[in-house]
């Protein structure tokens, strides 16, 4: 009788340990609660996994860290866990959350970059998303060695970070970043279109310059070939372009709007004073406005104005345009007077 106690005790000790190991093994293929909302973890180079699998059951990614960490430990995974950010958005079970921290995917962030911004407008969406310091992608911006090996005029990069969305690795570098955008302008402006600028009389770079012309001028994509025929045909007669948004180039902030002073303003962008197309891009167009202006429609304007209304009215005679402008100020006179109190 004395004999049978001992190992009965024995036998029940075994039985308790099986009994919890099965139950933490069990815990390691248990997927946790459904997530309320998708998690972001943050794990610092040289953080104990401990306290990253505390961590992973605070935020609810995992029930129970206990498990998951003495696993880790006893099968020496804990030392293959990366430094890095995380995005859970699904209920995964520990032993998936392990190999995932042991093999991250690369976090993505979407940015969109809009047609006709400036390479400085550009570089600074790019910093507020995260992907990098501003001095990082103006220093290569400013290397004539990257930009030769990009193809790019020595002049810069205006013109050429193709406007797209864009899902860039946080972890992505500058360089890649833009190298992936100059990719996407020399896919939107092919072997044929620089073909087509030629058969007018345009370089790729006057070609894109006047691209970059024809984004600032309209929104409408009815109306880009016919901007585009109205600066061809100046530029055949000798007349001076004349386009607003060039007078802008050269100045900072988000007043847009332009006085006598500023026309007359001798920058080398403003084309109310230069002859012909201004030295560089003054943005990054997108492929329609390529396109356009390689392809101009076959119309005879040299003048257009704005309605008021996001188009444009075209003519061919200064004789029209005045009676257009005239129209287009009556119409300012009229809202204002609608306005008024």
């Amino acid at each position: 009788m004395t004999r049978r106690r001992p190992l009965l005790a024995a036998a029940i000790v075994v039985g308790l340990g099986l009994a919890v190991a099965g139950v933490a093994a069990l815990s390691l293929v248990v997927p946790g609660p459904p997530l309320p909302h998708a998690v972001t973890l943050y794990v610092d180079e040289g953080e104990r996994f401990g306290q990253v699998a505390r961590e992973l059951q605070a935020h609810g990614i995992v029930r129970w860290a206990l498990p998951l960490v003495v696993y880790a430990r006893l099968s020496g995974k804990d030392r293959a866990v990366r430094w890095g950010e995380y995005r859970f958005t699904a209920p995964v079970t520990p032993l998936d959350a392990l190999a995932r921290l042991a093999h991250p995917a690369p976090v993505l962030e979407t940015v969109t970059i809009p047609e006709g911004l400036t390479v400085r407008q550009t570089i600074a969406l790019l910093s507020r998303a995260g992907l990098g310091a501003e001095e990082s992608f103006h220093c290569l911006l400013n290397d004539a060695r990257f930009l030769d090996s990009e193809g790019l005029p020595a002049e810069g990069a205006e013109g050429y970070l193709f406007p797209n969305t864009y899902a860039f690795p946080r972890t992505m570098a500058p360089e890649r970043i833009l190298r992936t955008m100059i990719a996407g302008f020399h896919a939107a402006f092919p072997p044929d279109l620089a073909r087509r600028a030629a058969a007018l009389g345009l370089s790729e770079q006057q070609a894109v310059t006047l691209a970059s012309l024809i984004e600032a001028e309209t929104p409408n994509p009815g109306e880009r070939r016919l901007v585009s025929a109205v600066f061809h045909n100046r530029l055949r007669a000798g007349m001076r372009l004349q386009s607003d948004p060039t007078v802008l180039y050269h100045r900072d902030g988000d007043d847009r709007s332009i006085t006598r002073d500023d026309l007359l303003r001798p920058t080398p962008h403003n084309t109310y004073v230069v002859a012909g197309l201004p030295p560089t891009p003054i943005g990054n167009p997108g492929r329609a406005s390529l396109e356009a202006a390689v392809d101009p429609a076959d119309a005879d304007y040299v003048y257009f104005v704005a309605r008021g209304d996001g188009s444009h009215e075209f003519t061919a005679s200064l004789a029209e345009h005045n009676r257009a402008v005239a129209r287009y100020r009556q119409r300012l006179r009229d809202a204002e007077a609608a306005g008024a109190p």
